[in-house]
């Protein structure tokens, strides 16, 4: 890397120039090119107008969350504690992978036995290139989204379509 300030040829992720000392740490940051990577760049999380998470305790019934999952037309539902903590997310993913075929008496069974545990989260102020960083490497179609260590909000990989599509008609 050609040190701005100097010309002196750096090796490349060098955070000074070895010659003068300056800072080369902004050169390597990307720089927006048109109004989509400038959103994903710079605007946070809840840019997206987050969705206040369908909460379940982890003792609830399969059937009660499908049921849930049913009536309100979502993917995914947060798994909390009696403090509102996050504890998993259980999705559609789930059910189908984890439940269907292989257990049949869906009343007995727990959400908590069957959550992804721990899962991926993001915070609000996060950029979105960093929360669709995290759902494209986990093949995430869900990401909670947690304040202060309780879950605070939830979006999905169609919300991120939507926002991407407005800032490309914007061009």
């Amino acid at each position: 890397m050609i040190c701005p300030h100097c010309g002196h040829d750096n090796l490349p992720g060098n955070e000074s120039c070895d010659n003068c000392q300056q800072d080369l740490t902004k050169l390597d940051r990307p720089f927006p090119n048109n109004p989509v990577e400038r959103t994903l760049m710079e605007d946070p999380v809840k840019t997206l107008q987050l969705k206040r998470p369908y909460t379940v305790l982890p003792t609830a019934t399969i059937r009660e969350v499908i049921r849930l999952m049913l009536d309100k037309n979502i993917g995914a539902v947060v798994v909390v504690d009696e403090m509102h903590k996050l504890l998993g997310i259980f999705s559609e993913r789930d059910l189908l992978k984890k439940i269907a075929g292989i257990h049949s008496n869906l009343g007995d069974l727990q959400v908590g036995d069957f959550m992804t545990a721990n899962p991926e989260a993001v915070r609000p102020t996060d950029p979105l290139n960093f929360a669709l960083h995290k759902m494209d490497i986990g093949s995430y179609r869900h990401m909670p989204v947690v304040e202060k260590g309780k879950a605070a909000g939830i979006f999905s990989v169609r919300d991120m379509l939507r926002h991407i599509t407005a800032h490309c008609r914007d061009r």
